[in-house]
């Protein structure tokens, strides 16, 4: 009887995402076999301001390599804090875990070129040190190694928790950036495009604050079709699976180039001539059109995530729809891809908000059993592989 306790114990690990809207960090306590990832207890740990300010700065602009080891080491801290306040909340003894799935926060994700790359900040040595418990990191260069894109492994623990034999029906975890699931009897999955990213990096320019909850603001908004159309003409959204993205993609200058973009084409149909003063407009990475206000942008915003979605889903023309992440939360932005997809049904997943922290428990798993995971068909890696590097 003691021996089967222990086995059940042993089964415990613990998932850690950020995310790329690093609005906060998930550190969710699992239980998992082979069967199996349940959820058991969750903490949502605040993401200081100041530290996703410098992580912005190198991803944005020029830094030292001493700023980026000064960022590795303050999210490893942070990531060890997640999960010590996880485990004192839940009253669990750390020798219980048997390891914790760290995905790290990617500054940069470049999966093709001559030298592809991803990387991730958060020291998982700091967290093995100030938690004791072994760490599992680094996830995504062994699958770049074997030729994938590193991206997206949703796909794999969405085909877990609903079953192999599951057909018809396409998920989207939509984070930061939005990506795709196609079950059938081919496993398919990619990054659609931007998720709430840009429209989280929108408000927080104008409104302050972290997030759009329910996409209330953008209700007050229209959508500028004029825009919109020019963002959907990005190369991106025409380039065939596999493919992945990030914030070195969708960031705030490409919000700046669309806009401007988008004016260029406006006076050409109009035949108005630029004034001496645009030239200072356009300067301003945050400066509009004066036909054109915030909240409208906010709102067309929300309307090329959802449209962006949308188009990826009805290739593949699913039953069914079930929508997960944070994304899932805004209410208008549901409806809107409701509302672009009449024929398909629509719905939202059971502990839609967490399951990125819990598929890294799962890999965290898969990884200390030496098991690869399936993913070489979503990422066009040449073989599936085990993933991620134990940190004791």
């Amino acid at each position: 009887m003691y021996y089967r306790v222990m086995e059940k114990v042993k089964r415990r690990y613990i998932g850690l995402m950020s995310g790329t809207s690093m609005d906060g960090v998930d550190a969710v306590l699992c239980e998992v076999d082979a069967k199996e990832c349940k959820r058991l207890f969750v903490h949502e740990h605040l993401f200081p301001q100041s530290l996703k300010e410098k992580i912005l700065d190198l991803i944005t602009g020029k830094c030292t390599l001493a700023e980026v080891g000064t960022v590795d080491h303050r999210l490893g801290v942070l990531f060890a804090q997640a999960v010590n306040t996880l485990l004192e909340k839940a009253v669990v003894d750390p020798q219980s875990i048997t390891a914790i799935g760290s995905h790290g926060q990617t500054v940069w994700h470049e999966p093709s070129g001559d030298t592809p790359f991803s990387m991730q900040l958060g020291d998982p040595n700091i967290i093995a040190a100030q938690t004791g418990i072994a760490v599992v990191a680094d996830f995504r260069r062994k699958d770049m190694a074997c030729g994938g894109e590193g991206a997206p492994f949703a796909p794999a623990f969405h085909r877990f928790l609903l079953g192999e034999e599951t057909r018809d029906v396409c998920v989207v975890n939509i984070g930061g950036i939005a990506n795709i699931t196609v079950l059938g009897e081919q496993l398919i999955g990619y990054d659609t495009g931007p998720g709430n990213m840009l429209m989280d990096l929108w408000i927080s320019r104008y409104k302050g604050v972290s997030y759009d909850k329910g996409g209330n603001w953008a209700r007050e908004g229209k959508v500028d079709y004029g825009l919109l159309e020019v963002m959907m003409d990005d190369e991106y959204f025409k380039k065939p699976y596999p493919k992945s993205t990030g914030r070195e993609k969708f960031n705030e200058a490409w919000i700046e180039s669309v806009q401007r973009l988008a004016l260029s084409v406006q006076r050409k149909k109009s035949k108005i001539e630029a004034s001496p003063c645009d030239a200072n407009h356009n300067s301003s990475l945050f400066t509009l059109h004066s036909s054109l206000s915030s909240v409208d942008i906010q709102r067309t915003l929300l309307e090329l995530t959802a449209q962006s979605i949308a188009n990826e889903v009805l290739t593949f023309n699913p039953d069914m729809l079930m929508l997960c992440g944070g994304g899932a939360r805004n209410g208008l932005l549901v409806e809107r891809i409701a509302a672009l997809m009449p024929n398909v049904q629509v719905g939202v997943m059971e502990e839609a908000e967490h399951l990125e922290a819990m598929m890294m428990a799962w890999l965290a798993y898969k990884r200390m059993h030496n098991e690869p995971v399936v993913l070489k068909d979503v990422t066009g890696a040449q073989t599936n592989t085990i993933l991620g590097g134990v940190y004791r």
